[in-house]
């Protein structure tokens, strides 16, 4: 059965990895998948047709067979449980690996996200000041956190797995920011998943879809 996703037809970054799209195309090359991606419009994610497979109209969505999933961290985490390459064989490495997917989504992405909120959509607020360095400090609390935590290790836990794939891009969207870089373990431990020919692939993939045409 043929997997299909789908990614923005113009994503917000310019193909810069960071929609949540590069996540699962990541996963599907590190497992060795082929899969093949739908386009969507900014107008048709709010239209009955994706809303049936997303009801929250976003994307990725990933559909396989009559089988239909939304969510990034659902997807990536039915990937790892099919086929073998992101999780490991041993009961108990797998479940820290898995436990590591839910510490990327639920306690290191929230932060940087309301971060991104705050610079973006709120920076004109009269209260903008005065709460910037409050949002600043809950994304250098976490990553300070996981700083200690990886020390000189070059993965998580032991080899590289789903958590690693997950935290790293949470991680490349804090980088921008200039915080990643008060770290110094954090952004080589970026460039180690960047370095990855499964991640080359799926940033080029997605790269590819926002290029301008030629001429």
């Amino acid at each position: 059965m043929t997997i299909t996703i789908t990614a923005f037809e113009r994503s917000p970054d310019g193909g810069k990895g960071l929609a949540r799209d590069t996540r699962v195309r990541w996963a599907l090359e590190e497992v060795g998948q082929p899969y093949e991606v739908r386009l969507v419009s900014f107008r048709a994610m709010k239209e009955p047709a994706h809303l049936a497979l997303h009801p929250f109209g976003q994307i990725p969505t990933y559909e396989e067979g009559d089988l239909g999933l939304f969510e990034t961290g659902a997807i990536v985490f039915h990937i790892a449980e099919r086929h073998a390459g992101l999780l490991p064989d041993d009961a108990n490495a797998r479940a820290r690996a898995i436990t590591w997917m839910f510490a990327a989504l639920s306690t290191v992405e929230p932060p940087i996200l309301e971060l991104g909120t705050a610079r973006l959509l709120e920076g004109d607020k009269s209260w903008s000041a005065q709460r910037m360095p409050l949002v600043e400090d809950r994304v250098r609390n976490r990553l300070g956190q996981l700083s200690r935590r990886l020390g000189d290790a070059d993965w998580l836990d032991g080899a590289f797995s789903a958590g690693d794939l997950m935290m790293a891009s949470v991680l490349l969207r804090s980088r921008a920011s200039g915080m990643l870089d008060e770290y110094p373990n954090l952004p080589a431990y970026v460039a180690r998943g960047e370095a990855r020919p499964a991640y080359k692939r799926a940033f080029e993939a997605q790269l590819a879809v926002n290029k301008p045409p030629a001429g």
